[in-house]
């Protein structure tokens, strides 16, 4: 990703219509869950929320590449790379990388997703309550440039289940 679109993202937020937010899943079911869960603005003070969807890590790798996002939700249940592999990759490859939420199945997996350098954390069952407040969180951090690693990963609670 070229230095300038990051840099352009640094000072996009001011003004901004809306929030591009790449979603990707393998599973449509969880990407509408995720849409609907977040609808169409997650709060007053933030923008529209826009979506572009992804159901492979190719066609993930390649949208990031052609356009700047606000915000990535990753599936860390995805196949047959998971979201927390990809939020790896793209902080590691991305002189500046997009802020990633992932969403993770079971709390064994949160030290998974803070190895990743995820912004924040959902669990499964996707939650209407708390991914919005998650989503709201870290896109106020980047508005502030703010890094949001997720410190207190015991108060993220995630779920105890997988999603099959």
């Amino acid at each position: 990703m070229a230095a300038t679109r990051g840099a352009r993202r640094a000072g996009a937020y001011a003004g901004q219509q809306t929030y591009a937010v790449a979603l990707y899943s393998d599973d449509r079911i969880v990407r509408q869950q995720v849409r609907l869960a977040l609808g169409q603005k997650v709060a007053a003070d933030l923008p529209d929320l826009e979506f572009f969807e992804f159901a492979t890590p190719a066609a993930l790798v390649a949208g990031l590449g052609e356009r700047d996002f606000d915000l990535a939700i990753l599936d860390g249940e995805a196949v047959p790379e998971g979201g927390m592999g990809l939020a790896h990759q793209i902080k590691d490859e991305s002189a500046f990388p997009v802020p990633i939420i992932l969403l993770v199945a079971r709390a064994a997996d949160a030290w998974l997703a803070a190895w990743s350098r995820a912004d924040g954390i959902s669990s499964y069952p996707i939650d209407p309550i708390r991914l919005p407040q998650t989503v709201a969180e870290v896109l106020r951090a980047a508005r502030a440039g703010v890094a949001t690693p997720f410190a207190d990963i015991d108060e993220q609670d995630p779920g105890v289940g997988s999603r099959h």
